[in-house]
């Protein structure tokens, strides 16, 4: 998470360290000195993902498709220059940084309650001022670099460490992204993920060097530089007293700069004026008020030292180097083999969530786009927590003895206050005989496996009795049926006018293009369209763990947001739906797409009288602007979709969205 206000002093202070660079020449130079190797960018992803998603719409749930184009483009362009991209993900939050995590939930927090309250008073979308990520995007952005044939890294601890040391033992051409802590590692020059100009491939590259310079500082000061000033490891409020003193004793302190800029002078000025040594380390940490944790400052220093390299201030046998974490001694799976296979796919990005419940039983969530001021709608980490708990049982059941251990969520929603994890039990699912084993799940092969896997998958969301019919229809769209489903039996209070705008989204996406769809325009945004539009997108997410720990009864592919969700698209479909809208207006004109409207509504609607959920027609038109025209109807379409009560179920289902009755391998 880098070092506060590091950054802006580069900029302001030392700007012969920010040097604009062409990275198709530095390309051709790393082919001339490196003839055997391509030259490579490792990129830190997540500080790219807000950078990456240019898309004009982004409130409504996101434009997937459209994002998937840009991150084409981008690859494209690099690929062009022959130069090839390694993308990196945190996989974790490690325990060192949780309250930091939690500070910025709560941030989110505030930003999308100010967010609503932007839409409700002028029914649009904010300037990009107020942007905020839609929902999951980091997690799917490293499923769409994986289907787009780049190399993606799902890290085992912070992905700056492991960015920076992919650099460091690669040779790589340079680093990709925007953390300062890359200003302190001794690794690849780091280029501005915020400065590149991606038609010319000219960025900002930050030179290390260059700061040293500046600051009377050798490169070997600088872990500890980062670690006086503040940083993941050693909070700043232990370091109030020290930059004081530093403060107080610097001399050539300039009344012009800002008190931050102010520190970071000091503190070099002191740093440049001890001996580097373990015993000068030691005496900084008898200054500090470290209580208890009178390491904080060696592990701060430590966390800077990449595999191979050494500091003089900490001797070789006081070094408590770990290169990666994995939990291997206390993991929850005690069965090697089913955990060395997670953990490979969690490394490779294969699946999801699944070997952070498996090493250490803890799983976070981040912010949704969710209005807390809609208490119709649960927030979607309760929506999926029965989901969940079947999950974690699938997963836990075999590692039980007596009792199945249970799960710590950090997951944000509406009254969490996040200042500790809930502890979940996992459930198991309803499966006649009981839950399979994993190493069958994982392991076998064979149609009856396949099916079991399918089977159990469904049990997770209460709808293996429909598993017939799931299995007749192409697989991204089986699998928002079961997620559909899901969502209106465990949110009583989405209408009959909901199921047709989700049923419409899907039939309507398949054949636009990305062009189509960003050339679709909104009259007005409906915030609750934009609150459910999150929670479908959440549910996607539910969807890869489930399949994740079911042993992949679907491809991953098939539950890509940008298969079955478009938010403008929902936006219009929800706001035509509760206006009443006519079937053949809903449709697009598109005849073809009526019997699979109705069969696919029956299929949801059968699944859910089985549980007692009846679902009513509750239209929410008043607040829309109505279109002026009216197309004349074919008769055919003459009644309206609301209208359109659910018949039995009869199986007629054909056509191009359904496939032979088989499970899917």
């Amino acid at each position: 998470m880098g070092i506060k206000g590091l950054q802006g002093f580069v900029a302001r202070v030392c700007p012969d360290a920010c040097r604009t660079v062409d990275l198709k020449e530095m390309a051709e130079k790393h082919r001339i000195d490196h003839p055997d190797v391509l030259p490579v960018i490792v990129v830190d992803a997540m500080s790219c993902v807000r950078r990456w998603y240019t898309p004009e719409s982004w409130v409504c749930g996101g434009q997937w498709r459209e994002y998937l184009a840009v991150l084409e483009d981008f690859i494209e362009t690099f690929k062009a220059a022959g130069i090839e991209l390694v993308f990196y993900f945190d996989g974790v939050v490690e325990e060192k940084k949780r309250d930091e995590w939690i500070k910025r939930r709560q941030q989110n927090n505030r930003e999308i309650a100010n967010l609503f309250q932007f839409i409700k008073a002028h029914r649009k979308q904010p300037g990009r001022e107020m942007f905020v990520l839609p929902s999951a995007l980091p997690t799917f952005t490293r499923f769409a670099l994986k289907a787009l044939g780049q190399k993606t890294v799902c890290t085992l601890q912070e992905a700056d460490f492991e960015v920076a040391a992919y650099g460091l033992q690669h040779n790589c051409m340079g680093i990709l992204g925007q953390d300062s802590d890359y200003l302190i590692y001794n690794t690849s020059p780091y280029f501005s993920i915020e400065k590149l100009c991606l038609d010319r491939l000219v960025t900002v590259m930050y030179s290390r060097e260059d700061l040293c310079r500046v600051l009377g500082l050798s490169m070997k000061h600088l872990p500890l530089f980062a670690c006086l000033l503040g940083n993941d490891v050693v909070p700043e409020n232990l370091l109030e007293g020290f930059w004081h003193k530093c403060l107080v004793t610097c001399s050539s302190r300039n009344r012009s700069y800002n008190r931050r800029t102010s520190i970071i002078l000091a503190v070099a000025n002191y740093i440049s004026k001890i001996p580097c040594s373990y015993s000068s380390l030691k005496h900084l940490e008898g200054m500090l008020p470290l209580g208890s944790d009178n390491t904080l400052l060696h592990r701060g220093m430590e966390s800077y030292l990449l595999p191979g390299q050494q500091s003089p201030w900490i001797p070789p046998d006081a070094r408590n180097f770990k290169m990666s974490s994995g939990q291997e001694g206390t993991a929850m799976c005690r069965d090697k083999e089913i955990f060395q296979l997670a953990k490979e796919h969690h490394i490779q990005s294969e699946n999801y969530a699944i070997f952070n419940i498996l090493s250490n039983g803890e799983l976070e969530c981040s912010n949704s786009l969710e209005d807390d001021c809609d208490t119709e709608i649960p927030g979607q980490a309760l929506i999926y927590r029965p989901a969940r708990q079947h999950i974690y049982s699938v997963l836990l059941e075999s590692e039980k003895d007596g009792a199945c251990p249970l799960v710590k969520e950090w997951f944000v929603y509406c009254g969490n206050t996040l200042e500790q994890p809930e502890l979940i039990q996992p459930l198991q699912p309803p499966i006649p005989g009981g839950t399979p084993n994993l190493k069958t799940l994982w392991f076998a092969k064979g149609p009856d496996v396949e099916k079991q896997r399918y089977s159990t998958f469904l049990a997770c969301f209460h709808l293996q009795d429909a598993m017939e019919e799931l299995q007749a229809l192409e697989a991204p769209v089986a699998a928002f049926c079961c997620l559909l489903t899901y969502l209106m039996m465990q949110v009583s209070s989405l209408s009959l006018e909901d199921l047709n705008a989700f049923v419409a989204l899907i039939l309507c996406l398949r054949g636009k293009s990305a062009a189509e769809l960003a050339t679709l325009q909104l009259v007005q945004v409906d915030p609750r369209a934009v609150h459910l539009g999150a929670v479908l997108v959440r549910g996607l997410t539910t969807l890869l763990m489930a399949n994740s720990a079911c042993g992949f009864p679907f491809s991953m592919d098939d539950l890509m947001p940008w298969k079955v969700f478009d938010g403008k698209l929902f936006q219009e479909k929800y706001q035509k739906s509760h206006r009443s809208c006519s079937l053949e207006e809903l449709l697009e004109g598109n005849e073809s797409l009526y019997t699979p409207f109705q069969n696919l509504k029956a299929l949801i609607c059968k699944a859910c009288a089985l549980k007692k959920r009846t679902i009513q027609s509750r239209p929410r038109g008043n607040g829309f602007i109505t279109e002026t025209h009216q197309r004349e109807l074919n008769p055919r379409f003459q009644q309206t979709h609301r209208s359109s009560l659910v018949s039995p179920y009869h199986n007629q289902m054909r056509g191009n969205l359904w496939r032979n009755p088989q499970p899917q391998g």
